[in-house]
């Protein structure tokens, strides 16, 4: 295969960004065709774009609405073209879908608006072979005994992060977890160390991160890249690939390459069918697990030492099990951080044939999504639900299709084990050198895809 470092130069990279952006249009690109509403689950009746608007941006409300005014099944019509989104809120309807036939239930479509950013190879749009092929070439860097390797890493830049708190400082939870699990990535899974290129990277990968709504939405319309936000996205997202090619161009001449542990370096040893990954796929992989490990730990970070904060037995709770090496307690402190505070709201899949769903026979082309908001909130699922308790999660596993957070099935997250390992030595470290108290309250906001707290979820150190 043509590696893309073969080439070389800004025009190379803007031309294969350029390609992935026509070959990725947001929703799939082709106008979608027609389906056939006649028996869908009830729902309003309102303008597709407010539909569309209001599930993006105000998802909070808006959802929890649709739930108690249409019961436990609804639908959804979004852009483009008015196609449906049949949203299911109990667990066995989750049971359900994430048993369905993955030649029938694909994710990859449905998760189509990321394709502008994330590529055509990324696991999370692959369906069928192409999925499983990519799966099984990341599973090796995720598997229990990379996660080992891993967590001295992280207790290291944890630790250095937390270092230069000062008591009595006040801080945005927020902005810090986000800068730590980002050094995280950058130094897991990129495996770069040189503070010239970390310095690089960071501010590129903050500002695809940090998107509104509305220019997700805008890469449905390839006109609107032409005006101020989203060019100026899109040129961010050049100059990022620029960054990631260099450095896999580099890292493929590195001579201790076989010796190196971090997730570049084993993507590129590995071979498939004695084809190795070109550099595109490598690029589209990469950005995947920045974008997908990054932000969604940082949120349950902040969300976590938020909630640590308001309470002070809690408080006290989490502190001595920081500093007694109570691992399963932090653990079950991040699992209720992402219980209540859901970083993404749904998990989705796209019928590639007709297909009977809680007992609802839907026609292809229909998307279908698991609540996760109505899920995690469900009195039946989880007794006092607006109540924050760890103990949910000590010593149990929640019912299957109660606890979300990761999807479920065959494409339930690959990062979870990461993720999970990577909170319980964040707060370790911090909770080890540093006591927090809630500063003000605070509530969810939509940023991209995804939920994170509106004002910060501020702390102050004692």
């Amino acid at each position: 295969m043509t590696h893309a470092g073969a080439r070389s130069g800004t025009d190379e990279v803007a031309d294969l960004a350029a390609g992935r952006l026509r070959a990725m249009r947001a929703f799939g690109g082709r106008r979608p065709r027609p389906v056939d509403r006649t028996g869908l689950p009830p729902g309003p009746g309102w303008p597709v774009v407010v539909q569309s608007a209001a599930l993006l941006r105000f998802r909070h409300r808006f959802v929890p609405w649709l739930h108690r005014r249409f019961g436990d099944v609804f639908t959804l019509r979004l852009i483009p073209a008015g196609r449906p989104l049949v949203l299911f809120t109990r667990p066995e309807h989750a049971r359900e879908v994430f048993a369905g036939d993955p030649e029938v239930f694909h994710a990859g479509k449905a998760n189509a608006i990321l394709g502008p950013m994330m590529g055509e190879h990324s696991v999370l749009l692959q369906d069928s072979s192409g999925h499983k092929r990519a799966r099984t070439l990341l599973m090796p860097a995720f598997n229990g005994h990379a996660l080992r390797g891993y967590a001295g890493l992280v207790t290291e830049v944890a630790r250095a992060e937390v270092g230069s708190w000062r008591p009595g400082q006040e801080l945005r939870a927020l902005d810090r977890m986000n800068s730590l699990t980002l050094e995280v990535i950058l130094r897991v899974v990129f495996g770069v160390t040189d503070e010239a290129r970390l310095a690089a990277l960071r501010p590129r990968v903050n500002r695809v991160v940090d998107i509104s709504p509305a220019i997700l939405l805008g890469y449905g319309w390839p006109r609107l890249r032409r005006l101020g936000p989203w060019r100026r996205t899109i040129e961010n997202a050049v100059e990022l690939d620029r960054l990631i090619y260099a450095e896999i161009r580099e890292r493929r001449r590195a001579p201790d390459l076989t010796e190196r542990t971090d997730v570049l370096s084993q993507l590129i040893c590995v071979e498939d069918g004695g084809d190795a990954l070109t550099d595109t796929e490598l690029r589209d992989q990469l950005v995947t697990l920045l974008l997908a490990g990054h932000e969604t730990t940082a949120t349950a970070l902040a969300w976590a030492l938020h909630e640590i904060g308001r309470d002070p037995a809690l408080r006290t709770r989490s502190r001595e099990a920081a500093r007694s090496g109570d691992d399963a307690w932090l653990e079950a402190v991040l699992k209720e951080s992402m219980r209540l505070h859901p970083v993404i709201p749904m998990v989705v899949r796209t019928l590639t044939r007709p297909a009977t769903v809680a007992g609802h026979d839907l026609p292809a082309g229909v998307t279908v999504g698991v609540s996760i908001l109505i899920s995690h909130a469900r009195a039946d699922n989880h007794p006092e639900p607006e109540a924050f308790r760890p103990e949910r999660f000590l010593g149990q596993n929640p019912p299957t299709g109660t606890w979300i957070p990761f999807g479920g099935g065959v494409r339930r997250c690959i990062g979870a084990g990461f993720s999970l390992m990577e909170g319980v030595a964040v707060l370790r470290e911090v909770l080890t050198a540093h006591d927090v108290t809630a500063v003000g309250d605070d509530e969810p906001k939509v940023r991209n895809i995804t939920s994170v707290p509106r004002h910060g979820a501020r702390i102050r150190l004692d």
